[in-house]
This record gives structure tokens, C-alpha cells and sequence, in this order.
């Protein structure tokens, strides 16, 4: 037994929860369409994110190498101005060309 008086019938809440569980179409189309939206920026969002963690990764890399270019040269100027002020001559350009010469 269900503890409702007899002939009460299923009780005013069951029709009340199905109206409830079943909302309008129109609202829920159009929530549907917006979160379809969202979800997409949110994929096209991150897709830009691991673009631009490449760009950045590969920019650092430049970076490093130029800086370990810029301390080499660095040290060449460095030991050509000691050679000069020691009375030797500075090594000329023509001491350094490429090896496809």
C-alpha cells in the first residue's frame, strides 16, 4: 500500500514532475545551438593555444642560438683587441673565408 487514501488517485505531483522533466523545445534548441558554440570556440581556443606554444617554443630556441652566436663573436672581438694591443696585427677577413673558397 502506498499510504494514500483509497481512490486519491497517483497524486498531483506526477503531473506536475512530467511537465517539469520535459521543457519547451524552443529553449532548449536554442541553449543546444549555444553550447555548440561554446564548445567549439573552446576547441578553436586551445587548437591557437598549441600554435602559439610552438611559435614561442621555436622562438626560444632562435633566441638561445643567437645568444650563443652573439657570446662567440663576443670572444673572437675580444681576442682580436687583445692580439692588436699586444702589438700584433688583428686577424684580416681574408684569413676567414668560408670553405667553399
Amino acid at each position: 500500500m502506498s499510504g494514500r487514501p483509497p481512490g486519491a488517485g497517483p497524486g498531483p505531483w506526477v503531473a506536475d514532475s512530467a511537465a517539469a522533466l520535459e521543457p519547451p523545445a524552443e529553449p532548449l534548441t536554442a541553449l543546444e545551438d549555444r553550447l555548440v558554440e561554446l564548445e567549439l570556440k573552446a576547441v578553436w581556443a586551445e587548437d591557437l593555444l598549441e600554435q602559439l606554444d610552438q611559435v614561442v617554443a621555436r622562438q626560444q630556441a632562435q633566441i638561445e642560438g643567437l645568444a650563443r652566436e652573439l657570446a662567440r663573436l663576443r670572444e673572437r672581438l675580444a681576442a682580436a683587441e687583445a692580439a692588436a694591443a699586444a702589438g700584433g696585427t688583428a686577424p684580416s677577413l681574408r684569413d676567414e673565408l668560408p670553405p667553399h673558397y
